[in-house]
């Protein structure tokens, strides 16, 4: 007779869940968010099974809520994430992570002639896919793609 062995992560009082990130960008979604240099607690996990992407990764993060610029962030590399608001251990919201038409201050255009490379201002791109995500600079109108995505 085999037993039951399951490890459970345990939940969390207060905080945010990052769910359905795509395995293999879960370490960017880390970096993006600067996760990698706060002191909270943080759990994750990779390579988990799901009905819709066939592997995920998840992220649960106590006592952060992020901002919609930091959710713009995620939905550049994550645009199927979604993330669960928690409160005294309970599910307060649930927002899907979508990716603006324009993306302002955000990302970095890959062309090195771009204005925005070599002076002192804010980018701007508007969205002209999103899967994979492509971006159209505003400023010399190259494709940025994700391949060559840099998140500030």
């Amino acid at each position: 007779m085999v037993k039951n062995k399951e490890l459970k992560v345990s939940a969390i009082k207060d905080g945010t869940v990052i769910d359905h990130i795509p395995a293999t960008h879960l370490f960017k979604v880390i970096s993006i968010l600067g996760l990698d240099k706060i002191k909270n607690q943080i759990t994750f996990g990779t390579n988990l099974e799901s009905h819709q992407q066939g592997h995920k990764a998840i992220i649960k993060v106590a006592d952060k809520f992020f901002k919609d610029e930091e959710i713009n962030k995620i939905s550049l590399v994550a645009p199927h994430a979604k993330l669960n608001i928690i409160k005294e251990y309970e599910v307060v919201e649930k927002k899907a992570v979508e990716i603006p038409e324009n993306i302002v201050g955000i990302a970095k255009c890959f062309n090195p002639k771009c204005v925005t490379n070599n002076e002192e201002m804010i980018t701007r791109f508007s969205l002209v896919q999103e899967e994979p995500v492509a971006l159209k600079c505003h400023y010399c109108e190259k494709i940025t793609n994700e391949e060559h995505l840099h998140i500030k």
